[in-house]
């Protein structure tokens, strides 16, 4: 009679840890799947982040570039009007050659002062809409300050992506070897990984390398 008890009771502690190690396991496995999910919508943004950053990157080097043709060309102009003011100096300012060259230096000085500021009039009050060499300037520095942001972005993503699939396995190892303090690691690291990806859409801190 004892020995049946025993052995009732001994069924019905194998049967609990039996249940407890399958909700353990049950638990882990969602974790495992939240986990997933938040890779997912990481490695999402992610894609996004690099794509704004090389996007920005070639529009701001081809918006300097555009600054530099700029430039170039108005020093050209500024030489050329320099040397038609010493010409001018030479000559009877009632002279016909006289006056048209003064009508040609108020032309390229037009020309000088329209390189260095063409405001679109379609987006007068916009600072970056114009192919002046101010609008161009201050379009680039927007397109630089996006890259900027968008490889901070870009670094808080991949960062998650590495802790999360970390977290991953982990969770996974601790399924097979019912470790509990492992399971808790892998619950703290998909905590962080889940900050990382949420600093990577928001940027609500900056990473510090």
């Amino acid at each position: 009679m004892v020995d049946a008890h025993e052995t009732i009771s001994e069924v019905a502690a194998e049967r609990a840890a039996d249940e407890a190690d399958d909700r353990f396991r049950n638990r882990a496995a969602l974790l495992i799947a939240i986990l997933a999910a938040v890779l997912a919508i990481g490695s999402l943004g992610g894609g996004n982040a690099t794509d704004d950053m090389l996007f920005h990157n070639i529009r701001a080097s081809d918006t300097w570039a555009f600054y530099q043709a700029k430039n170039v060309r108005q020093t050209h102009y500024k030489v050329q009007v320099d040397s038609m003011r010493r010409d001018l100096a030479e000559l009877n300012p009632a002279s016909p050659r006289a006056q048209a060259l003064a009508k040609d230096i108020a032309k390229y000085d037009a020309t000088i002062e329209r390189y260095d500021s063409e405001p679109d009039p379609k987006a007068p009050n916009d600072p970056t809409a114009g192919e002046g060499k101010k609008e161009l300037m201050a379009k680039a520095k927007f397109h630089e300050t996006a890259r900027d942001e968008a490889m901070k972005r870009d670094t808080a993503f991949d960062l998650s992506e590495m802790v999360l699939q970390l977290a991953i396995v982990l969770g996974s190892v601790a399924i097979l070897s019912l470790s509990r303090p492992l399971l808790w690691v892998s619950a703290g690291l998909g905590v962080l990984g889940a900050v990382l990806a949420l600093n990577g859409f928001v940027l609500l801190f900056e990473i510090p390398f």
